[in-house]
Order: C-alpha cells, then structure tokens, then sequence
C-alpha cells in the first residue's frame, strides 16, 4: 500500500509539474476585425503544426467578453491582440497583425524573451 502513495504522489507531482508550464497564447478577437480574418486564412490552419503552437496552444477571446480571471497589464483596445499568458497572467503581447512574414519571427521573439521557449523541440 505504502508503494501504491508513492507512486501516486510522484504521478501527481509530475502533473503539477506539466500543469505548471502552461503557457498559452490568447488571441482577442472581435466580430468584423479584417486583421484576424486575415490571420485566420494565413496563421490559423498552421498554427497547431507548429512548435509555437505546440509550447503555446491558441484560445480565443472576444474584445468584448475577456474573462476576468485573465489578468492584463493594460487594458486591450486593438484587436488583433496575441497575449503571452502563463497561468492567466500576462507575459507580453504583440498588438495588432503585421502580416505572415512578419508575425512567425515577432512571435519566435516573443516566446523566447518572456518564456522558457527555445524553438523546435521545446
């Protein structure tokens, strides 16, 4: 019995761990926005292939309805806004789209200097 805790407690302990890296990037969105459109047909089928989007999974909030829980620096005017969140608290943010040539390396940037992020294979 004594070995089933132990194993249970380490189990429960490399969850936390995992649960602990949970770095997500939040994309506020509003009806109408021709910039999300835009990254929407150039970003967002791609996005979940990529090791961006791997270390940070996409979720997507309306301007109008940011869930209180989700702590921002300043408040979000423009939209598109990308959100660096770990644990419902902003790292940084890249506001606006600046097109799909630039947006990988400001991404790339982003992830890098404000997370543990080291490209592929992270």
């Amino acid at each position: 019995m004594n070995r089933m805790k132990i194993v249970l407690a380490a189990f429960a302990l490399v969850l936390s761990a995992l649960s602990a890296r949970a770095v997500e990037l939040v994309m506020v969105e509003q009806a109408g926005c021709i910039y999300c459109a835009r990254w929407d047909a150039e970003i967002a089928p791609a996005y979940p292939n990529t090791a961006e989007g791997r270390f940070a999974p996409l979720r997507r909030v309306d301007l109008r309805a940011i869930p209180p829980e989700l702590e921002t620096a300043r408040r979000v005017l423009f939209t598109p806004t990308f959100l660096l969140v770990e644990d419902n608290r902003e790292l940084a943010r890249l506001e606006g789209y600046p097109g799909d040539q630039f947006f990988w390396p400001l991404l790339d940037e982003l992830l890098r200097s404000h997370s543990d992020y080291k490209g592929e294979g992270s």
